[in-house]
């Protein structure tokens, strides 16, 4: 069945033998063939994979294809997260990079991303470009894979860059106790092998393959950790780390087991970077930080505090690593898990981001919950966001869509100070709380975040949304 290709926030995703078959694959790679020879008579591109099912055979498809057009094709020897794939576009110079992974979805997806010659996510105009492609083309013939076909290790050049852009000195001499989670996904090998070559003891678990994923998915949310957690205490560990299928993802236990939501990992390693690791100048403003739309403001507070700003973007690291490659930012984030940092790939790395991680536990030898405290003294106030994932029926989403493109003066009682539509429609209020409520470009969701200054109040915040959505909450009207 040919299916339509449609690229989300983060590529191309479907369910495996539904519509993510081989005769899809073959059309999409076909027209991302015709995109690059569009601009490049002679590119090459780098095919990668995670550690799905029919990850190989995908990747061995798109050789044959991409070869048969004209394209010259480097092929990972091996399952390679994202950001290494992204790394090493920038290192060989090359055209870009097709890389068959669904990241964190569960296991019956797979997925396509494309990126281009800078090793970032490709952006809205190039991937519009590969759709119109391939709702032109048929379901191409089967094509041999080449015999000729090379073979590329992308792991030790990866790590190479880690050694300078991480300071394990500081994880050594601090002896700290480190558990890792790879969720057999691709991440095992790599950030487990860094702290190894670099003499820091760590324990792995979950680095075997499973494309079952024990049944709950790659993705590092706090209810896919327990496993993480038991680790985390029958180690005596300081830290817990785990990265999501392709690795692009972080997921943080504190000592205590208390697992760390993005939002506030990001806004402490922001700071970190500022503060500890020195990179606020003495004279002149330091650099700002770049967030989505749906991300704590947070990080707003910590940019503040240094006499900075931030940049906010719509959802999609796309654009958060244009920012990346213009070296206008010292460091950009998603809450749903995605970082880096200026200097690195303008793509999410849930290895550095982990490692990261570690090194701020063992340079400010404290928690990360008396590092937020601390935080949280320093900027004058809590920050503490929230996300529920809806599930609409589809009448219910057309009725919300419809509404959601009205003016709002009052919401839910509150008096609106802002609307924001950078992606979807952000209501913020006279206290610094906010709610966003947007689709998701990944899945069949609708996205509700909020923030307020306790949690009960973001709680609260989120529940009265959910309420309005289906009609029942009072004061909810458009004005």
């Amino acid at each position: 069945m040919s299916a339509t290709i449609k690229f989300g926030t983060s590529g191309w995703r479907a369910i495996i033998a539904d519509e993510f078959t081989f005769g899809n694959v073959r059309r999409a790679v076909a027209a991302i063939a015709d995109h690059v020879l569009s601009r490049n008579p002679k590119p090459t591109l780098l095919i990668g994979h995670d550690t799905r099912f029919l990850s190989d055979e995908f990747s061995l498809t798109a050789a044959g294809i991409l070869s048969q057009r004209g394209v010259g094709v480097l092929l990972c020897d091996s399952a390679a997260p994202t950001p290494t794939i992204a790394y090493e576009i920038r290192r060989r110079k090359l055209d870009g990079a097709i890389n068959f992974t669904a990241s964190h979805n569960p296991a019956q997806y797979h997925g396509l991303k494309f990126s281009g010659p800078d090793g970032g996510p490709a952006l809205p105009e190039v991937t519009k470009d590969i759709e119109a492609r391939a709702a032109k083309l048929a379901e191409p013939e089967r094509a041999e894979t080449p015999a000729n076909l090379e073979r590329v290790s992308v792991r030790e050049q990866y790590l190479k860059r880690l050694g300078e852009l991480i300071h394990f000195d500081s994880i050594r001499k601090a002896n700290l106790r480190i558990v890792y989670d790879a969720l057999h996904g691709c991440g095992s090998g790599y950030l487990d092998r860094a702290l190894s070559d670099h003499d820091i003891p760590s324990h792995t678990i979950r680095a075997n393959r499973d494309v079952l994923f024990d049944g709950t998915g790659p993705d590092v949310v706090e209810s896919n950790l327990a496993p993480l957690l038991r680790a985390l205490r029958e180690q005596e560990a300081n830290v817990g780390l785990a990265t999501d299928g392709d690795a692009d993802r972080f997921g943080i236990l504190d000592a205590d087991g208390t697992w760390f939501q993005p939002n506030h990992i990001l806004a402490l390693v922001y700071d970190y970077l500022l503060e500890t690791r020195g990179w606020a100048p003495s004279k002149g403003k330091a650099l700002p930080a770049a967030r989505s739309v749906a991300t704590s403001h947070l990080m707003d507070a910590v940019a503040r505090s240094y006499g900075t700003t931030v940049y906010q973007t719509p959802v999609g690291f796309k654009y958060i690593g244009q920012l990346i490659e213009q070296d206008k930012i010292a460091l950009g984030g998603e809450e749903s898990a995605g970082l880096t940092i200026r200097g690195h790939v303008p793509e999410k790395d849930g290895i550095l981001a982990g490692l990261l991680v570690a090194e701020m536990i063992a340079a400010r030898r404290a928690t990360l919950a008396e590092q937020l405290r601390d935080l949280f003294r320093r900027v004058g106030g809590e920050f503490w966001p929230m996300r529920i994932n809806l599930h609409l029926p589809s009448d219910v989403q057309a009725r919300t869509v419809e509404r959601l493109k009205g003016e709002f003066a009052e919401f839910l009682g509150r008096r609106v100070q802002r609307a924001d539509r950078t992606d979807g429609l952000k209501l913020e209020f006279e206290d610094g709380s906010w709610v966003l409520l947007r689709l998701s470009g990944t899945e069949p969701l609708l996205r509700v975040y909020t923030e307020a200054a306790t949690q009960d109040a973001s709680r609260k915040l989120g529940e009265q949304t959910r309420a309005w959505i289906f009609g029942a909450a009072a004061g909810g009207t458009a004005a």
